[in-house]
């Protein structure tokens, strides 16, 4: 199924993953696991149509977004960098406090606990036609997907550059490869995990924004398993974010080729299991030969 339709709907649908994903590797390359996206991603998405709902502004709906993801975050930092408890407990607790918050809020603010009212959707970014022909081309190529689309591909290419060509990036990498290093050289290892899963929370929370604004509304458990498929594509791609991207944009297609198998003559469970299949699939193949950073779940 390579038609143009579904691959148009894999770029969607990868979009979501490629910002969680980026967040987790900013996570976990300062040496913490972040399990914890799940929830970010999920109350980065509540948080939009929240804001969106009483603002009538999409934009404000995406800063709440990332504001809620980076406060979601900042409970997994203190929790994990300052009192030092389980990594994995605190991602998965984090998770279920998010699941229960956010249908519980949706219920109070909306009268019901399954999902929001809908809102507006945000506008396609476009030249004014009267630039000319030029502007008129380029805005069939711009104008075909919501901004964030755009905001996460470029994502991929600011993260790269800050974890391989600047000094934070290299501060952050030894933090997680060796923590009493970077500790001898003065630089704060506590500082740099804080940074780091504060990067992490604004990246999935934007994410979470996407999804929601994307659907325009808010549904219960609308994340639906993406924050572990989005740390299962950060995995493949072996702690880089070039190959993390691409790994969601094959994750992102197997999603949009179960929406396209969905009301044919295959069975429906058959569908619904192809992203979570796909999943398992990737990391058996990766087990062994994916190196994560040597100091990854170590409490310093």
């Amino acid at each position: 199924m390579f038609e143009l339709v579904v691959l148009d709907s894999a770029l969607r649908m990868a979009t979501p993953l490629i910002l969680a994903s980026l967040g987790g590797l900013f996570s976990e390359r300062s040496g913490v696991v972040n399990i914890a996206l799940e929830g970010i991603l999920l109350t980065g998405a509540f948080a939009s149509i929240l804001a969106t709902y009483f603002t009538g502004d999409p934009w404000v709906g995406v800063a709440a977004g990332i504001f809620a993801g980076m406060l979601v975050s900042l409970i997994h930092a203190a929790v994990t960098v300052i009192f030092k408890a389980d990594q994995i407990v605190s991602g998965v607790a984090i998770n279920l406090l998010a699941a229960g918050a956010t249908q519980f809020l949706t219920w109070i603010t909306w009268g019901s606990s399954s999902n929001s009212p809908t809102v507006g959707g945000m506008a396609r970014w476009s030249l004014p036609e009267t630039w000319g022909p030029v502007a008129r081309g380029i805005n069939v190529v711009i104008g075909h997907y919501p901004p964030l689309v755009y905001v996460a591909l470029a994502a991929v290419a600011a993260a790269h550059v800050v974890l391989w060509h600047t000094p934070f990036g290299l501060r952050l990498r030894a933090t997680g490869e060796h923590p009493s290093a970077v500790d001898a050289l003065g630089v704060s290892v506590r500082k740099m995990r804080f940074a780091g899963i504060l990067l992490s929370g604004a990246l999935a929370g934007l994410g979470g924004a996407f999804l929601a604004l994307n659907t325009h509304q808010f549904v219960k458990n609308m994340s639906a398993g993406r924050g572990y498929i989005a740390l299962a594509a950060m995995i493949f791609g072996k702690w880089n974010p070039v190959g993390a991207a691409l790994a969601c944009l094959l994750f992102g297609y197997a999603e949009a080729v179960q929406m396209g198998l969905q009301g044919q003559q295959v069975p429906s469970q058959f569908v619904q299991m192809i992203p979570y299949v796909l999943t398992m699939v990737a990391l058996v193949g990766v087990i062994g030969r994916a190196r994560p950073p040597a100091a990854l779940g170590k409490p310093y």
